[in-house]
């Protein structure tokens, strides 16, 4: 992926609640998540096709690619091109489900500016608020916005500028497509084109763009249309349910009148709250309660008329009406929807007591009946009295707040005497009428025409729910005089859809078109409380308008995930935070560090990478237009400093006009008539109506605006906060390309230093890097320009304090601070102290710097060498320098790696190190990594790195100290040879990596090890088949298992193979300094079966050799151990554990079976693979008895080896095993020493085996004293065992078929008499399903033992058991000789047996190894519990019911093979379920540090300790599960 062009991965889940911010040319990927894959999935989305426009109800299908076109569904996605801005929805659907989970995006748009049509980068947004009614006409507009754009802000924000209410508030309009006539003087007429006009030349010329507001949730109370419109509105027509707080509201109102007038004074309640206060609240508390409220008896709204209500009820039951209405489980009222008195009288709600007089007769019973109905409704009727008194105590409890509030409060506005200008409470609902006495008031309810005018005002509820609307049906908001009331708007009626109120929905689209026709964007007022819904559409609107919108918001919901969904479906760009917000400093520099930026020394992240969900971009005030002054609320010393903190925020910044200018009080958006100042560079600091530098603190934030725009503008996207002390905050923001930074001091002065004692002085700080220059030096100053005198025309500020202001400076020439001791902090780290001399409160400094000389140098090297890597960092800074042709490329010497050497370089477990005379690097109080190569600090990185956890040990440890950089590159020379020269360029690049500053290395340590480790499994995969080349992303992780199991030890752990053999790999023993073979050998499994003898096992190796080294065509690799493990046959067997042969055991009957299949699968894959067959085997024992040879002394060709082996079967093996006792085995009972391993005559099948013995694959020796199973094996598996058989099978009938065609020069075998492979073949094929399946006829009468049969219709796990009730044990060894002999198995018999294989043992990574029905059942292995429990202790039960990995790929294997025999709707079922399991995998492969997978999970695929955490044949047999997915047309 080309770096402009970003890649995001979304992988599927439910994300509606989830914020995921994009950027236009990024491309977004959905992939499947592990439950998805193999099904069906359809993906659509509301992002428009190329040339269609954007309907947010039309979705489309997007395609799947598939990068590969086979195999699994690891690499598939579908892609979007993002372009356009705006939120997008997505969904997906599984199968014939529609939509399953989906979310939404939101791209954010393009904002431009000048006639050149410069992009303007949303963190360089510095933007001011103007109070639209305060520009005066639209002449003397551009004067005014100069004073933006000279003090360097390049966004203006404009309050409303449509016809106002009556209240003049500038968020109460009246006609929302009317231009204010304000702004049109005398003799003009101004429109929204003069408007549009003026905002595109100062767009143009001064490069400064404009927003507004649009409120949707509201209009004025004394718009006209309104009038005419009044369904646009909750009315009591249309909102019945209202109609109590209506009466509530106008008795209150009828009360405050009384009250004005001096009529309760007598009762304790005069119309001024003077003195004892609390006294007075108790006595109007009281007096609401008990005179006021109770006369309305609004409980009657929510009650039943009881005698009309019986009287109904009488009749029905006489009537014997009452069968045919269905009975209700309990008596309850249902609400009138006309919300009228005793208006609930729906007889169906009645009907609970019918039952009661089923059974009774005569008129008596009615009565009986009636009088408890009646009684019942009293009760209920108590209830809604009960409930109508709760709302009276809350509306009291928020009338008394009220009250408080406006008249006691030392911060409130103090309203003085109740009146009818400033009442006792603000009036819920207008009332276009003359006042008239309350009945009168009542009798308007009557009349639809005059009910329709009674609407309900607009305001906000602490603490509700943002998505509820609470002006609709349910909510009690208005009874419960809730709402904090704006009286001067009504409340906006949408419905549902633009077919509930077309008129409204009509108006507020042509609004929105105007909005958009002429700013670029738009702050959505009151968002959290306007419906969802209809935002969505009006911006849908706008956006067609203008695609590239720039939409602001403040939401008031108190939960990011509320926010969120706010955030997500409107396409909010950016959300208003507010500094003010924050009590102290501390939490300033929290906001800063909240709200912007990577912390410094970020990793760099992969172009193409998850997408990882954020928080909303930021758009961070010092203060909004509607709260509090700054200055009332700290102190006016504070206004620079806490600027210059939110300045140095990575997000858009800004502020409201006034601010600046040093205003002493809110400039309301109610009452303030005044006008802005005019800009004039000239004027007088107590010039009237006029401001420029002089002005406040103008002169700072020009040159705060100049420098956030610069930072954002240039890259210096990462953020740093110190708090220095309780007062002063350092703000660093770097640069990630260039390193340089600008670093900010600010102290703050949140109380007035005339009347609060600050430290004396602030400690000195030590700045890494170099200082280049001092940017800017401030800090607040009293000045002799008279105080401050409110104007009366125009709004002004503080004349008595400006800034002092120095910039660009030398550091010697600061006032501020001093330059202390410059230092070298280590040998790497440059460091200067500053000094603060004069940094009083108020004051700010920034300094900009860069890294000093040696370094800049240094990090310009690193950045030239990891471009190799990354052309990303071609963008640092160039150095030349004669060092530089020292080191090669990394390619070019990871290129001349043997797979072996790579190996070495990714891998090497611990106990690998230990053997090599080393260990895995380890991290003190943490942790050591899992592997000593580089998979095990990438396996640390890539856990770190996409969530940049700068504080993890593993980066202290960098940052501390050298000892990881050394361990690499020392681990790597101390290997010699190819891995020299691979240990000398990290050496090189560790040195450079050593001389930069401390805080840097752990980002450029990752990018040189992510970028050696991505060419070095590069370099894997180049060595390897085409199937892996060109395989899925799980198909290469899995061939890497090749590597990580393959390798070399301090001693070869094959034994020597033949010197006549050719492309044998040779090394010098760095001990003997003589040549030795050195081939590699598969590790069973690490970190236990990694290295010395117990690192070879016969079957494991040959379980696993197929899928690790011919799949990946590691041929040579393949043919070698084939070769060794020939040479160490003896008595006809393969030895299991190998032990470099010398020490070999030859207690297991399979492991011969399996190298026999290898050596067929050899044969057929490899090209001229037969060509093995006649290879020289350096017989190690050529007699049973004899003692081991050197290579060369016997060779045989391997056929020769072949046959012997099944001669020996034939003719029988019976042996006891070598120095049999506890000195090979500790745990074995005497008998468990004698191995047996035959051909039964009559069956074919091969058989051997005790019961003391376990010869298979399952073979747990019990080793407990205490529970009495110590040298008894758990799953003894003699007799025939189902996977042997059909191995034995495959081989015979493959050695029948070499033979006809000349390539294998056996026909038969010597027993009694001649026996050729075709009679062993149809002996086996005659005989299979005879002796192993389990019918399903419970009434078959070839079942020798009916009642050991508890599953039926699968196949035995072993036929002819000492214990034959072992033999019908359910296991997954049948599906082995499903894939290696499906000649065996009828194809009907075949599927019902996997049926029940998947229903009863497949587990999420690996199969059950026995059925969960069974008794001795246990899922839980753990090696070191000793009890007296046979079945468990010092894990029994090894096999007997953990859930192994390596059988699940049999179990696969057999499924597509028999799928595909019966057809294809069937195969593509089952390719699904293969693919959905295999995800499974590829989600561990992922999670894992050891990037393998494990040799066994507990039950349900729980996490088991004593497991190998990454196993061979685990590996192999799912990669061979991916390679027979795959296309053979493909291969």
């Amino acid at each position: 992926i080309m770096q402009r062009k970003q890649g995001l991965i979304i992988v599927f889940m439910d994300f509606f609640h989830v914020l995921f911010h994009l950027f236009s040319g990024f491309e977004l990927q959905f992939r499947l998540g592990p439950t998805l894959q193999g099904k069906h999935v359809h993906v659509h989305t509301n992002y428009p096709i190329k040339g269609k426009k954007f309907n947010s109800q039309v979705f489309h299908a997007l395609d799947w690619i598939n990068p590969t076109g086979r195999e699994d569904d690891s690499d598939k996605y579908c892609r979007l091109d993002l372009e356009i801005a705006g939120s997008y929805q997505y969904y997906f659907g599984c199968g014939n489900e529609e939509r399953t989970g989906g979310g939404y995006i939101v791209v954010d748009p393009l904002l431009r500016v000048g006639h050149e049509r410069k992009i303007l980068p949303l963190d360089s947004i510095t933007i001011q608020t103007y109070m639209s009614k305060c520009l005066g006409p639209l002449d003397e507009w551009i004067d005014r916005f100069r004073v933006a754009k000279e003090t360097g802000y390049n966004m203006i924000h404009l309050t409303p500028l449509q016809l106002l209410g009556k209240s003049r508030s500038g968020y109460s309009i009246a006609d929302q497509l009317e231009l204010n006539p304000d702004f049109s003087p005398l003799g003009k007429n101004y429109t929204w084109t003069d408007v549009g006009n003026l905002i595109d030349k100062i767009r143009n010329e001064w490069g400064v763009l404009c927003i507004t507001d649009v409120v949707y949730n509201h209009t004025a109370s004394n718009s006209k249309w309104l009038r005419l419109h009044p369904e646009c509105g909750y009315n009591l027509v249309n909102s019945p349910h209202l109609k109590p707080a209506w009466i509530l509201d106008r008795a209150l109102w009828h009360f405050n009148c009384d009250l004005a007038d001096g009529r309760y004074s007598d009762s304790g309640i005069p119309s001024l709250v003077e003195n004892e206060k609390h006294l007075y609240l108790q006595t109007l508390r009281e007096f609401l309660l008990k005179e006021v409220f109770p006369p309305l008896k609004l409980w009657e709204f929510l009650q039943v008329n009881v005698d009309k209500a019986v009287e109904q009820f009488k009749k029905l039951l006489q009537a014997g009406e009452f069968c045919k209405v269905k009975t209700e489980h309990k008596l309850k009222i249902i609400q009138d929807p006309q919300y009228r008195r005793f208006g609930n009288t729906k007889i169906y709600i009645y009907i609970y007591i019918f039952q009661k007089i089923i059974n009774r007769n005569g008129p008596a019973a009615i009565q009986v009946c009636c009088d408890w109905f009646k009684k019942s409704l009293e009760e209920l009727n108590m209830e809604c009295f009960k409930e109508m008194q709760s709302h009276h105590e809350q509306a009291v409890n928020c009338i008394m707040g009220t009250v408080h509030y406006e008249r006691l409060a030392p911060n409130g506005p103090k309203l003085g005497p109740f009146s009818r200008e400033h009442p006792l409470v603000t009036s819920y609902f207008t009332f276009p009428f003359e006042d008239m006495p309350m009945e009168k008031e009542k009798q308007l309810l009557q009349n639809p025409e005059n009910a329709c005018h009674f609407l309900a005002h607009n305001g906000w509820v602490m603490g509700d729910d943002p998505l509820r609307n609470f002006a609709e049906p349910g909510s009690n908001v208005y009874l419960r005089r809730e709402l904090v009331c704006w009286g001067d708007s009504v409340k906006l009626r949408y419905g549902s859809k633009p077919e509930d109120c077309p008129y409204l929905w009509a108006h507020m689209k042509k609004y929105t078109e105007i909005t958009a026709k002429h700013f670029c964007g738009v702050r959505l007022d009151n968002c959290h409380s306007t419906p969802l819904h209809v935002a969505e559409y009006m911006l849908e609107i706008a956006r067609e308008r203008r695609p590239d919108l720039y939409v602001v918001a403040e939401l008031f919901t108190g939960s990011e995930e509320l926010d969120n969904i706010f955030v997500t479906k409107l396409g909010i760009t950016s959300l208003i935070r507010e500094a003010m917000s924050a009590g102290d400093s501390h939490e300033e520099g929290r906001l800063v560090y909240r709200f912007g930026g990577e912390p410094v020394g970020s990793f760099v992240q992969p172009n193409l990478r998850p997408l990882v969900p954020g928080i909303a971009h930021a758009m961070f005030l010092d203060v909004t237009h509607d709260n509090e002054c700054p200055i009332q609320v700290r102190s006016v010393y504070d206004g620079l400093t806490s600027s210059a903190i939110v300045s140095m925020a990575c997000c858009a910044t800004g502020s409201t006009r006034g601010y600046d200018e040093l205003v002493p009080h809110q400039i309301s958006v109610v009452s303030e008539e005044r006008l802005y100042s005019r800009w004039n560079a000239d004027a007088l600091p107590s010039s009237p109506g006029e401001v420029n530098l002089q002005s406040g603190i103008m002169a700072g934030k020009l040159a705060l605006n100049r420098l956030h725009q610069e930072l954002a503008e240039k890259g210096f996207t990462q953020v740093y906060v110190d708090q220095l002390d309780e007062d002063t905050v350092a703000v660093t923001r770097h640069c990630p390309s260039t390193h340089r930074s600008v670093v900010t001091v600010s102290r703050t002065a949140f109380k007035n230093p005339k009347t609060h004692q600050y430290r004396e002085r602030v400690s000195p700080m030590f700045i890494p890097g170099q200082i280049e220059e001092v940017i800017l030096e401030a800090r607040m100053v009293e000045r002799d320009a008279g105080s401050y005198v409110k104007d009366e025309k125009y709004i002004n500020g503080m004349p008595e304090y400006t800034v002092e202001l120095r910039e660009h400076l030398q550091l010697k020439d600061s006032k501020i601070v001093q330059q202390g001791d410059a230092t070298a902090k280590g040998r790497n780290e440059f460091v200067q102290e500053i000094v603060f001399n004069q940094m009083t409160p108020g004051s700010v400094i920034a300094f900009r710097v860069s890294l000093d000389p040696k370094s800049r140098d240094t990090v310009g090297f690193l950045r030239t060498q990891l471009s190799q890597f990354n052309r990303l960092y071609k963008s640092g800074t160039p150095v030349f320098t004669f060092f530089a042709c020292k080191i090669y490329f990394f390619i070019f010497l990871v290129s001349k790696l043997s797979l072996a050497e790579l190996n070495v370089l990714l891998y090497l477990c611990d106990a690998e190190e230990q053997d090599n005379g080393g260990g895995c690097y380890s991290i003190p109080s943490w942790m050591a990594m899992k592997y000593g190569g580089l998979q095990g600090f990438v396996s640390v990185l890539s856990d770190i790195r996409p969530k940049n956890d700068l504080g993890h040990p593993f980066c202290d440890n960098l940052r501390q100290g050298d000892w990881m950089l050394d361990y690499i590159s020392s681990r790597l020379i101390n290997k010699g040879g190819a891995l020299r020269e691979v240990g000398k360029w990290f050496r090189a690049m560790f040195t450079y990596l050593k001389h930069i500053p401390r805080y840097l290395i752990p980002c450029y340590f990752d990018a040189i090890i992510v970028g050696a480790y991505a060419s070095a499994v590069d370099a894997v995969f180049k060595n390897m088949s085409s199937f892996v080349q060109s395989g899925s992303t799980l198909v290469k992780q899995l061939a890497l298992g090749s590597v990580q199991m393959c390798g070399l030890g301090r001693v070869p752990a094959l034994p020597s193979l033949s010197p006549a053999l050719e492309n044998v790999p040779y090394r010098l023993n760095p001990i003997t300094k003589q040549e030795e073979q050195c081939c590699v050998s598969i590790a069973a499994g690490l970190p236990h079966f990694s290295c010395g003898i117990f690192r070879c096992w016969g079957r494991d190796t040959f379980i696993a050799l197929r899928g690790l080294l011919l799949i990946t065509g590691r041929h040579i690799e393949a043919r070698n151990i084939i070769l060794a493990f020939a040479g160490t046959l003896r008595h006809g067997l393969i030895p299991n554990l190998l032990g470099e042969g010398v020490g070999a055991r030859y207690n297991c009957r399979d492991a011969v079976w399996w190298w026999l299949q290898c050596i067929q699968e050899y044969c057929s894959m490899v090209p001229q693979g037969t060509a093995i067959l006649s290879c020289p085997v350096s017989r190690m024992y050529p007699t049973d008895d004899s003692e081991p040879q050197p290579a060369g002394n016997v060779d045989q060709p391997l056929y020769d080896v072949i046959q012997e082996a099944l001669q020996c079967h034939m003719q029988g093996i019976e042996f006891r095993e070598r120095n049999a006792g506890p000195q090979i085995d500790r745990n074995m009972k005497d008998e468990g020493f004698n191995v047996v391993a035959k051909v039964n005559p009559d069956t074919g099948f091969v058989y051997g085996g005790n019961r003391f013995n376990c010869g298979t694959w399952m073979d747990k020796m019990g080793e407990s004293d205490k529970a009495g199973n110590r040298g008894l094996p758990a799953t003894p598996r003699d007799g025939s065992a189902v996977e042997i058989v059909g191995l034995c099978k495959s081989t015979v009938r493959w050695l029948m078929h070499l033979n006809k065609i000349g390539q294998f020069p056996y026909s038969s075998l010597s027993e009694t008499h001649t026996v050729s492979y075709e009679e062993w073949n149809q002996r086996i094929q005659g005989n299979f399903e005879k002796l192993f399946y389990v019918s399903s006829d419970p009434e078959d009468p070839n079942e020798q033992h009916p009642e050991l049969v508890h599953k039926r219709g699968v196949y035995k796990d072993s036929c002819g058991a000492s214990s034959p009730w072992c033999d019908y044990q359910l296991r997954p060894n049948f599906t082995i000789a499903m894939v290696v002999a499906p000649e065996l198995f009828t194809v009907e018999r075949a599927w019902a047996a996997l049926e029940v294989a998947e229903k009863k043992l497949l587990g999420p990574l690996g199969m059950k190894t026995l059925d969960p029905d069974d008794m001795v059942y246990c899922g839980v292995y753990d090696n070191a519990l000793d009890s007296d429990n046979y079945n468990l202790a010092k894990g029994f039960n090894y096999h007997q019911g953990p859930e192994w990995l390596w059988p699940v790929g049999y179990f696969l294997r057999a499924k597509l093979y028999f799928a595909k025999q019966i057809g294809q709707e069937v195969y593509n079922h089952t390719v699904s379920l293969v693919k959905n399991v295999l995800s499974r995998h590829h989600v561990h492969l992922e999670k894992s540090p050891w990037k393998g997978l494990p040799e066994l999970t507990n039950e349900n695929g729980q996490y088991c300790p004593f497991s190998c955490e990454t196993q061979a044949w685990s590996i192999a047999t799912i990669l061979e599960v991916l390679h027979e997915l795959c296309d053979a047309e493909d291969l």
